[in-house]
């Protein structure tokens, strides 16, 4: 069975236009539409969201796998680049994660992405859902 550890609780109001509010109430906000979707701009987005939990979940893996290798990453940063693409009529998803391990060769810290790649909880979620590039830079 599985054993639930956190689970984060956040309410919209207005869509991409809108309000975001979490049950603790850390998070609260305006949400706007992009001004190259057509929008206002001038607050954060779901596709910025989503960027944000990524990347720091992704780097969270990296460290895990990492600490079975002996790999300390104290100067690594993940960069995710989350795009909101239309084809025929219908909304969906690309992104980008760029891995930047100065400690380490591209080699290496490409070794280390596609392990934490694997086991990453977002990864997890989007693998075969949301085209995805893991790029050490």
């Amino acid at each position: 069975m599985d054993k639930i550890l956190y689970t984060a609780e956040v309410t919209a109001i207005g869509g991409r236009d809108g309000a975001i509010k979490s049950s603790d109430g850390i998070l609260d906000f305006e949400v706007h539409k992009p001004e190259a979707m057509g929008g206002k701009g001038g607050a954060t987005n779901p596709e910025q969201l989503f960027a944000a939990a990524w990347s720091s979940c992704f780097l969270g893996a990296m460290g895990a796998v990492g600490k079975k290798d002996n790999i300390i990453l104290q100067d690594a940063t993940v960069t995710a680049k989350v795009s909101f693409n239309e084809e025929d009529n219908s909304f969906f998803i690309s992104a980008a994660l760029e891995i930047h391990v100065p400690s380490l060769s591209k080699e290496e810290a490409q070794a280390l992405a596609n392990k934490a790649h694997k086991v990453c909880p977002y990864s997890k979620a989007t693998r075969g859902n949301v085209n995805v590039t893991v790029t050490a830079v």
